[in-house]
């Protein structure tokens, strides 16, 4: 997304890598959120909540990339086909992600995924996401400055 200034959004994998995320109960599904100082670092914290709906993060190994385009008419809907889009290489690839980098410009976003396949015993995943809802959607810069990035995931 631009920042005003038509800037494109971008953010170093290291730092995405420590991004703040969180999930949350919501009746039978998930919700993943993420947070950060730009949009980009929201939708890779996210990223990495939804992993953790799965599987601690920390147990996947950033061994595989994998390049992801979105595009959508506005960043609520671009949340949903990125997380989507994510979910649908875990089931059709049988991969788990533990590292992202986003670039959003406008209503594009461009983003590469590190992870690697499943493995049953060593990542114990608790639950398969199916796909994301518009229940709870939110994507908002709030008044400190900092985005918000939020979606409840079917599992």
């Amino acid at each position: 997304m631009s920042d005003g200034g038509g800037a494109t959004l971008s953010l170093s994998s290291e730092r995405v890598h420590a991004m703040p995320w969180q999930t949350f109960p919501h009746e039978a599904d998930i919700g993943v959120r993420g947070s950060g100082a730009t949009l980009a670092e929201a939708f890779a914290g996210a990223a990495t909540a939804l992993t953790a709906a799965i599987c601690d993060p920390a147990t996947v190994a950033p061994r595989e990339a994998l390049a992801v385009e979105c595009e959508a008419p506005d960043v609520e809907l671009l949340l949903v086909d990125w997380l989507n889009a994510l979910i649908f290489a875990m089931a059709t690839r049988h991969l788990l992600f533990s590292r992202f980098e986003v670039a959003i410009d406008g209503s594009r976003l461009r983003a590469t995924a590190w992870g690697e396949a499943l493995e049953v015993a060593r990542h114990q995943p608790a639950a398969e996401a199916k796909g994301v809802s518009f229940c709870e959607l939110k994507v908002v810069r709030q008044a400190d400055g900092q985005w918000l990035a939020q979606a409840v995931v079917d599992v």
